[in-house]
């Protein structure tokens, strides 16, 4: 059953429902939007969510984007002008290990979402995409054009929404924007930071805090320091490019639009600078460790931004240092949160 907090408002111009918008990127998209005077409506299964994560003055619906009809009638009763769709599975081991999970769950989710909006009579949408489409790109800033081939499920699915997506549109009337998002890092605030530990920043910090050797996967790449690079973009930025792509929805001259933007900084990171900047930021030095390299992980993916640039008006504002000082307050946030809750151990 859903669950709804608040009573049903007289709806203001423009109401949009968050799908996800409870997890980790979700809460800093319903900040964005809420501080921009949107009336935010969200719908999270809270799996991984946290209700507490949801921003004061925002409704908040407990419901799975695979219930179709309880999503038409939260479009309908909320008289919703506009989706954001950024729920999803996103762990790219946990996809190889049950990909037909996450064909279920992504796949059938978005279908579910668009389903749902054409019954609602909803014709705007900002799909939450990923780098993940392009696999392993060819060497030099990865644009918009360059050619997608996802190396796992994960990525697979993403691209498959995306088309999803792109053929359903003409015949829902429907205007869309995919955003690719590249490495993203960081906390808006300390309360609202990464609760997972599947990429290089997080690992490193719970590597770090908990006496262990960061890992380094190979450091014979074809890159100054041997090791990997990539993109990093700070989740403030990334919410900040999702109300750019609403803002670019709401024009009035703009009534069929469909279009896919990168979500990057347009510099890259190697995995050392990123292991020596939290270091530095946390005072906590350790050897790190080489592990074997492994063959699916391109050398170097940065993204070129100029097109979210020149047509959005959107660029990133934080830097890597930015990134994981936040990003080191939270963790210190929910260490002292998890030790006053008695687990004794950072989760």
């Amino acid at each position: 059953m859903e669950k709804l907090t608040g009573g049903k408002a007289e709806s203001p111009r423009e109401t949009w429902l968050l799908t996800g918008g409870a997890g980790y990127i979700g809460a800093h998209v319903a900040e964005s939007l809420a501080g921009a005077g949107k009336r935010v409506v969200v719908v999270d299964d809270l799996s991984t969510g946290l209700a507490s994560r949801v921003p004061a003055g925002a409704e908040l619906v407990t419901c799975s984007v695979l219930d179709t009809e309880q999503l038409t009638d939260v479009m309908r009763r909320f008289q919703v002008d506009g989706v954001i769709h950024l729920a999803a599975k996103k762990a790219v081991d946990e996809s190889v290990s049950q990909p037909l999970h996450y064909y279920h769950q992504n796949v059938r989710g978005t279908a579910s979402v668009l389903e749902a909006m054409s019954s609602a009579g909803v014709r705007r949408l900002v799909f939450s995409s990923s780098a993940a489409v392009y696999g392993v790109p060819p060497a030099g800033p990865v644009t918009e054009s360059t050619p997608t081939a996802p190396i796992n499920p994960y990525g697979a699915t993403k691209l498959i929404c995306e088309w999803l997506v792109r053929d359903a549109a003409p015949a829902l009337d429907l205007s869309w924007i995919s955003l690719r998002y590249f490495n993203v890092a960081g906390a808006g605030r300390p309360d609202l930071g990464d609760p997972g530990a599947t990429n290089l920043l997080q690992l490193t910090l719970q590597a770090l805090t908990r006496g262990a050797r960061p890992q380094v996967f190979g450091q014979s790449h074809p890159t100054p320091d041997g090791t990997c690079i990539r993109d990093y973009i700070h989740v403030a930025d990334l919410a900040d490019a999702h109300l750019a792509a609403v803002r670019q929805l709401d024009r009035p001259d703009s009534p069929e639009l469909h279009d896919v933007y990168n979500v990057g900084c347009g510099r890259g990171a190697s995995v050392l600078e990123v292991l020596r900047t939290v270091q530095r930021v946390t005072g906590i030095r350790r050897p790190y460790e080489i592990a074997p390299a492994r063959p699916v992980d391109p050398p170097d993916v940065v993204a070129d931004p100029a097109r979210i640039q020149a047509e959005l008006g959107w660029s990133a504002k934080h830097d890597l240092d930015s990134m994981v000082s936040s990003a080191w307050a939270a963790w210190q946030h929910a260490a002292v949160v998890t030790v006053s809750a008695g687990t004794g151990s950072h989760p």
